[in-house]
């Protein structure tokens, strides 16, 4: 690229996983080895759903909030437990097991903390195998990785047509 066309397109954002498919696919390729992996280790989609969206929300990624609200949901999960989610500790609506997750979630999210890291992973030992502790670092892992990769190249979250609604009281 010349220095005029380099200069135009500044400001402008690349799709990161546009301009380097070869990088993107091996990201998409480790994102099917994760599944895979959480499968194994017994994990049900919904559990997944849920640490992806809790690590798209620490990183406030709108297009993978966007985008793992529809997995979930058609994963069978629940509106209520989707809504309360950023505050899944002050609630009684995920179980040990899913808190555990949670948990472990945000620790590798936001590894800077020593102690909080090892509380959280204190708690997963407790009540989570060698396997799904392994599974849940690397979902939470991934969905890091694809955080920024939306993120960075600021995929855009597009409104659904049709009527808003209002909850009632």
């Amino acid at each position: 690229m010349d220095k005029a066309a380099s200069a135009k397109g500044r400001g402008k954002r690349i799709f990161v996983d546009k301009q380097s498919p070869q990088a993107y696919g091996a990201l998409l390729q480790t994102a099917e080895a994760v599944r895979e992996t959480a499968a194994e280790a017994g994990l049900d989609r919904t559990l997944v759903e849920l640490v992806n969206l809790r690590v798209s929300q620490i990183n406030r990624c709108a297009f993978c909030l966007n985008l793992h609200t529809k997995a979930a949901l058609r994963a069978g999960e629940t509106t209520q437990r989707l809504g309360v989610l950023a505050a899944w500790r002050d609630t009684e609506v995920f179980t040990g097991r899913e808190r555990a997750a949670l948990g472990l979630a945000e620790a590798t999210t936001t590894p800077a903390d020593a102690a909080v890291q090892e509380a959280a992973y204190g708690e997963a030992r407790q009540v989570l195998s060698d396997d799904e502790i392994s599974a849940v670092i690397w979902v939470a892992i991934a969905m890091n990785a694809f955080n920024r990769v939306s993120i960075m190249s600021k995929h855009p979250v597009r409104p659904v047509p049709g009527p808003r609604q209002t909850p009632s009281a």
